[in-house]
């Protein structure tokens, strides 16, 4: 059983942040490294995922929605996408590279150390691009949770870009929020599973990363999209208005 698990989700493509994050002295020391997806639709994806599969052994991948919609449109499955980075994201990956994002599971379980089994997922257990907050009412939670078996203790998601630890219905539901594409809060954010729950920002030199990307990335918007997202210029509360719809409050009595 692992003692100490890091999680990074929603890498997005930014190396920088990545890079950031696999220098921490707690990341390295892990035993594990679960990746809970949306790791390419960004400006720098295979050299994301070259980084990503260095980690060998170590690495446990699943997939988001992002990554599989980047798949399903390189390979002529789906036209357009909702990102305006992902076909362009999309054709920067290599034949080795869609090998590894078609191979990866939705879910993935793993023993931690203090947390019992813990379920990790990109955003719901059920499916990789539904919604839930921190906020999200508790029958929601139970409708996303609802089918999973009483020995899961402990459910890790990502998606949402949103870090947070809360109980729903006797489980401990954390999200790690984003590494790459964070909210108000620059830096790049990542959590630390066993014996309990920590979750970490790792900072960076904002400034020097942008200018790595807009010097680096062949991304046509490039430095609109590094001056938006590794800044944070979007908040928590933006986010939430946007979000809060989707996890169908919008119909709670």
């Amino acid at each position: 059983m692992p003692n100490r698990v890091a999680v990074l989700s929603d890498i997005h493509g930014v190396l920088p942040a990545l890079e950031a994050v696999l220098a921490e002295p707690d990341l390295q020391a892990a035993d594990r490294i679960v990746l809970t997806g949306d790791l390419t639709a960004g400006p720098q994806p295979a050299e994301v995922l070259d980084l990503l599969t260095g980690l060998g052994d170590r690495a446990v991948w699943l997939r988001g929605n992002a990554d599989r919609e980047l798949l399903a449109h390189r390979r002529g499955h789906r036209g357009d996408l909702p990102d305006p980075i992902a076909p362009w994201a999309a054709r920067q990956l290599r034949d080795d590279h869609l090998a590894l994002l078609a191979g990866l599971p939705h879910t993935r379980s793993l023993p931690v150390r203090g947390l019992g089994d813990v379920l990790f997922c990109h955003a719901t257990p059920r499916d990789d691009e539904e919604v839930v907050l921190v906020d999200s009412r508790p029958d929601r939670w139970q409708e996303v949770l609802g089918g999973l078996g009483p020995g899961v203790r402990t459910v890790v998601c990502g998606h949402t870009h949103m870090p947070y630890v809360r109980l729903a219905h006797g489980r401990l539901v954390v999200n790690p929020g984003s590494v790459g594409m964070p909210y108000r809060r620059a830096g790049a954010h990542w959590a630390l599973l066993g014996p309990g729950v920590e979750l970490r920002t790792t900072d960076f030199d904002t400034d020097a990363a942008v200018a790595r990307l807009v010097r680096d990335s062949s991304y046509p918007a490039i430095a609109g999209w590094a001056d938006c997202f590794l800044r944070a210029r979007a908040t928590d509360t933006d986010a939430l208005e946007a979000f809060g719809p989707r996890d169908g409050r919008d119909t709670a009595p």
